[in-house]
């Protein structure tokens, strides 16, 4: 049975043909390209398959002795190696907190990719999702559903009318659901009710993802210690994501928004 492997390296002395040696080194040891495309300025990812470990090692060593590319990785792919392969580019990862993951509007596809991929995972996962008013938050969650074949909810949101649930029906106690709140709407709105409905699907073994996680754990039990993942979706890499509009207290007046509660 045939593993993948991640391989990445960096152009030292770049020359016509260097990526057919590459190719026919891989092709002498018996080891397969799955897909390959630069990840980064002067890098390249590869997905391999190989038979055995032994290949792998074989094929480190070489590449170890060869001066015109420097070896960056070789390891089991992770989900970001694959998104990385797949979209020509790496995700960005906050240096001090390695559950934060950082993306730019123009990257949405990226972005909806990731999230896809994060959704399709089983058992409960607690995803925040951060970023200004209108930057495409819910949009991107709802066509992440979508790719990950979710059926999402929106437990509270103000994506159409400010939606507020107190209770679910039946059938919508599905661990294959994904159930969506805005953090501001839950903790600046909604009632008790709502918040016992928020901590029955906290024990639901299934994806919970919560827009603007720092105002919802300002404001109840929870923490940002309870997330799996953080997602920081911005304008432009520039844009300093604020709350200032909500402690003004008028984000959500009710001459903008209309409400449903039920």
């Amino acid at each position: 049975m045939k593993k993948e492997w991640y391989l990445e390296y960096e152009i030292q002395k770049n020359r016509p043909g260097l990526l057919g040696d590459i190719s026919s080194l891989l092709g002498m040891l018996s080891i397969n390209i799955v897909t390959i495309n630069g990840v980064d300025e002067g890098r390249r990812g590869l997905l391999i398959l190989a038979k055995d470990d032994d290949q792998i090692k074989r094929l480190e060593s070489i590449l170890h002795t060869m001066d015109t590319i420097k070896l960056i990785k070789l390891r089991e792919p992770k989900l970001r190696d694959r998104l990385a392969v797949r979209h020509g580019r790496y995700i960005q990862r906050d240096a001090d907190d390695k559950k934060t993951f950082r993306f730019v509007r123009n990257e949405l596809g990226l972005l909806v990719d990731f999230m896809a991929e994060l959704f399709k995972q089983e058992g409960h996962k607690l995803i925040g999702i951060r970023g200004m008013p209108r930057v495409g938050k819910t949009e991107s969650l709802v066509a992440a559903s979508v790719c990950a074949n979710k059926r999402w909810l929106f437990v509270s949101s103000t994506l159409l009318k400010q939606t507020i649930r107190n209770q679910l029906i039946e059938d919508e106690y599905n661990e294959n659901n994904l159930f969506i709140l805005d953090g501001i709407v839950s903790t600046r709105r909604a009632n008790e009710r709502h918040w016992q409905l928020v901590r029955e699907i906290m024990r639901l073994p299934s994806v919970k993802v919560i827009e603007h996680p720092d105002i919802f754990v300002q404001n109840s039990e929870y923490t940002l210690e309870d997330f799996d993942y953080i997602i920081e979706l911005r304008n432009d890499a520039e844009e300093e994501i604020t709350y200032e509009v909500v402690d003004q207290n008028n984000m959500f007046s009710g001459s903008d928004f209309g409400d449903f509660d039920f």
